[in-house]
Protein backbone atom coordinates (compact mmCIF):
# COMPACT_ATOMS: atom_id res chain seq x y z
CA UNK A 1 0.00 0.00 0.00
CA UNK A 2 2.92 2.51 0.62
CA UNK A 3 4.49 1.72 -2.70
CA UNK A 4 1.38 2.91 -4.42
CA UNK A 5 0.50 6.20 -2.01
CA UNK A 6 4.46 6.73 -3.65
CA UNK A 7 3.11 6.22 -7.27
CA UNK A 8 0.30 8.19 -6.91
CA UNK A 9 2.55 11.10 -5.29
CA UNK A 10 5.07 11.02 -7.88
CA UNK A 11 1.89 10.63 -10.97
CA UNK A 12 0.59 13.94 -9.25
CA UNK A 13 3.53 15.80 -8.94
CA UNK A 14 4.37 15.01 -12.59
CA UNK A 15 1.13 16.28 -13.63
CA UNK A 16 1.19 19.45 -11.35
CA UNK A 17 4.60 20.02 -13.14
CA UNK A 18 3.60 19.56 -16.87
CA UNK A 19 0.77 22.18 -16.11
CA UNK A 20 2.99 24.30 -14.66
CA UNK A 21 5.34 24.00 -17.15
CA UNK A 22 2.44 24.98 -19.56
CA UNK A 23 1.71 27.99 -17.63
CA UNK A 24 4.99 29.39 -17.19
CA UNK A 25 5.46 29.24 -20.80
CA UNK A 26 2.34 31.39 -21.42
CA UNK A 27 2.99 33.98 -18.89
CA UNK A 28 7.06 34.16 -20.13
CA UNK A 29 5.52 34.25 -23.77
CA UNK A 30 7.49 36.77 -26.26
CA UNK A 31 7.44 36.37 -29.95
CA UNK A 32 10.44 36.93 -32.11
CA UNK A 33 10.01 39.76 -34.40
CA UNK A 34 13.14 39.16 -37.32
CA UNK A 35 14.32 42.40 -39.29
CA UNK A 36 16.75 41.19 -41.97
CA UNK A 37 18.30 44.27 -42.66
CA UNK A 38 21.52 45.88 -44.80
CA UNK A 39 23.73 47.48 -43.47
CA UNK A 40 23.81 51.19 -44.21
CA UNK A 41 20.30 50.90 -45.65
CA UNK A 42 18.69 54.00 -44.61
CA UNK A 43 14.87 52.02 -44.80
CA UNK A 44 16.73 49.46 -42.09
CA UNK A 45 18.22 52.21 -40.63
CA UNK A 46 14.30 53.87 -39.89
CA UNK A 47 12.58 50.31 -39.09
CA UNK A 48 15.66 49.93 -36.36
CA UNK A 49 15.15 53.08 -34.96
CA UNK A 50 11.42 52.74 -34.87
CA UNK A 51 11.63 49.08 -32.96
CA UNK A 52 14.40 50.32 -30.40
CA UNK A 53 13.48 54.11 -29.50
CA UNK A 54 9.41 53.99 -29.87
CA UNK A 55 8.43 50.41 -29.77
CA UNK A 56 10.62 49.50 -27.06
CA UNK A 57 8.89 52.19 -24.79
CA UNK A 58 5.28 51.35 -25.76
CA UNK A 59 4.72 49.56 -22.56
CA UNK A 60 1.72 47.69 -24.63
CA UNK A 61 4.35 45.79 -26.74
CA UNK A 62 7.62 45.99 -25.29
CA UNK A 63 7.08 42.59 -23.24
CA UNK A 64 5.60 40.82 -26.23
CA UNK A 65 8.27 40.66 -28.37
CA UNK A 66 12.25 40.02 -29.05
CA UNK A 67 13.64 42.00 -31.60
CA UNK A 68 16.44 39.62 -33.56
CA UNK A 69 18.37 41.52 -35.95
CA UNK A 70 19.78 39.67 -39.69
CA UNK A 71 22.35 41.23 -41.88
CA UNK A 72 22.25 40.24 -45.28
CA UNK A 73 23.96 42.20 -47.65
CA UNK A 74 27.48 41.05 -46.20
CA UNK A 75 26.23 38.07 -44.37
CA UNK A 76 25.92 35.38 -46.93
CA UNK A 77 24.20 32.69 -44.65
CA UNK A 78 21.67 35.44 -43.46
CA UNK A 79 20.94 36.71 -46.97
CA UNK A 80 20.34 32.39 -47.05
CA UNK A 81 18.45 32.47 -44.48
CA UNK A 82 15.55 35.30 -45.63
CA UNK A 83 15.35 33.85 -48.63
CA UNK A 84 14.18 30.50 -47.74
CA UNK A 85 12.12 32.30 -44.89
CA UNK A 86 10.48 33.87 -47.92
CA UNK A 87 10.32 30.79 -49.72
CA UNK A 88 8.65 29.54 -46.85
CA UNK A 89 6.14 32.17 -46.60
CA UNK A 90 5.58 32.04 -50.80
CA UNK A 91 6.95 34.98 -51.51
CA UNK A 92 10.28 36.79 -52.68
CA UNK A 93 12.42 38.92 -50.67
CA UNK A 94 12.76 41.46 -53.37
CA UNK A 95 14.50 44.08 -50.71
CA UNK A 96 15.57 45.08 -46.84
CA UNK A 97 14.07 45.60 -44.69
CA UNK A 98 12.12 42.44 -44.70
CA UNK A 99 10.10 41.77 -41.70
CA UNK A 100 9.07 38.27 -40.30
CA UNK A 101 6.46 37.96 -37.48
CA UNK A 102 4.92 34.67 -37.15
CA UNK A 103 3.73 33.74 -40.74
CA UNK A 104 3.03 37.17 -41.62
CA UNK A 105 5.83 39.42 -43.33
CA UNK A 106 6.79 43.05 -44.58
CA UNK A 107 9.10 43.98 -47.18
CA UNK A 108 10.29 47.88 -46.79
CA UNK A 109 9.62 50.17 -43.86
CA UNK A 110 7.27 53.16 -44.23
CA UNK A 111 7.11 55.35 -40.67
CA UNK A 112 3.91 56.67 -42.08
CA UNK A 113 1.90 53.30 -42.35
CA UNK A 114 4.24 50.18 -41.59
CA UNK A 115 3.98 50.85 -37.48
CA UNK A 116 0.24 50.46 -37.32
CA UNK A 117 0.39 46.64 -39.75
CA UNK A 118 3.46 45.75 -37.56
CA UNK A 119 1.86 46.17 -33.92
CA UNK A 120 -0.97 44.72 -35.68
CA UNK A 121 0.81 41.47 -36.61
CA UNK A 122 2.48 41.79 -33.09
CA UNK A 123 -0.39 41.64 -31.24
CA UNK A 124 -1.64 38.84 -33.33
CA UNK A 125 0.82 36.72 -33.06
CA UNK A 126 1.11 37.31 -29.33
CA UNK A 127 -2.43 36.64 -28.67
CA UNK A 128 -2.38 33.07 -31.34
CA UNK A 129 -2.05 29.73 -29.36
CA UNK A 130 -1.24 28.40 -32.83
CA UNK A 131 1.64 30.58 -33.51
CA UNK A 132 4.51 29.38 -35.41
CA UNK A 133 8.26 31.04 -35.70
CA UNK A 134 9.00 30.67 -39.57
CA UNK A 135 12.06 31.37 -39.10
CA UNK A 136 13.03 29.52 -36.21
CA UNK A 137 11.23 26.21 -38.12
CA UNK A 138 13.57 27.39 -41.33
CA UNK A 139 16.70 27.91 -39.37
CA UNK A 140 16.15 23.88 -37.97
CA UNK A 141 15.12 22.79 -41.55
CA UNK A 142 11.36 22.25 -40.81
CA UNK A 143 8.75 23.51 -42.66
CA UNK A 144 6.35 25.10 -40.68
CA UNK A 145 2.72 23.44 -40.67
CA UNK A 146 0.01 26.10 -41.30
CA UNK A 147 -2.65 23.59 -40.38
CA UNK A 148 -1.01 22.81 -36.74
CA UNK A 149 -2.59 23.24 -33.45
CA UNK A 150 -0.04 23.28 -31.25
CA UNK A 151 -1.19 19.81 -29.24
CA UNK A 152 1.48 18.77 -28.21
CA UNK A 153 0.73 18.94 -24.18
CA UNK A 154 -2.61 16.92 -24.49
CA UNK A 155 -1.13 13.25 -25.02
CA UNK A 156 1.02 13.88 -22.07
CA UNK A 157 -1.92 14.78 -20.44
CA UNK A 158 -4.19 12.07 -21.32
CA UNK A 159 -1.23 9.17 -20.38
CA UNK A 160 -1.03 11.12 -17.23
CA UNK A 161 -4.83 10.87 -16.37
CA UNK A 162 -4.95 7.27 -17.78
CA UNK A 163 -2.02 6.29 -15.10
CA UNK A 164 -3.81 8.03 -12.46
CA UNK A 165 -6.76 6.40 -13.09
CA UNK A 166 -5.38 2.96 -13.41
CA UNK A 167 -3.01 3.52 -9.90
CA UNK A 168 -6.40 4.63 -8.26
CA UNK A 169 -8.50 1.68 -9.77
CA UNK A 170 -5.69 -0.42 -8.04
CA UNK A 171 -5.47 0.91 -4.78
CA UNK A 172 -9.83 0.92 -4.34
CA UNK A 173 -10.04 -1.94 -5.82
CA UNK A 174 -7.54 -4.32 -4.48
CA UNK A 175 -7.32 -5.80 -1.51
CA UNK A 176 -4.50 -5.29 0.93
CA UNK A 177 -2.58 -8.29 2.09
CA UNK A 178 -1.71 -8.70 5.46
Amino acid sequence: MKKIKIVIVGLLLFLTFMVGQTTCFAAEKKINVYLFKGEGCPHCEEALEWFKDTLANDSDYSNRYKLVEYEVWYDEDNSKLMNDVAEELDTKASGVPFIVIGDKFFSGFASNSSPDEIKSAIETAYNNDKYEDVVAAVKKGKKINKDSDNSSIIPVVIVSAIAIVVVLGLVFFTKEKE
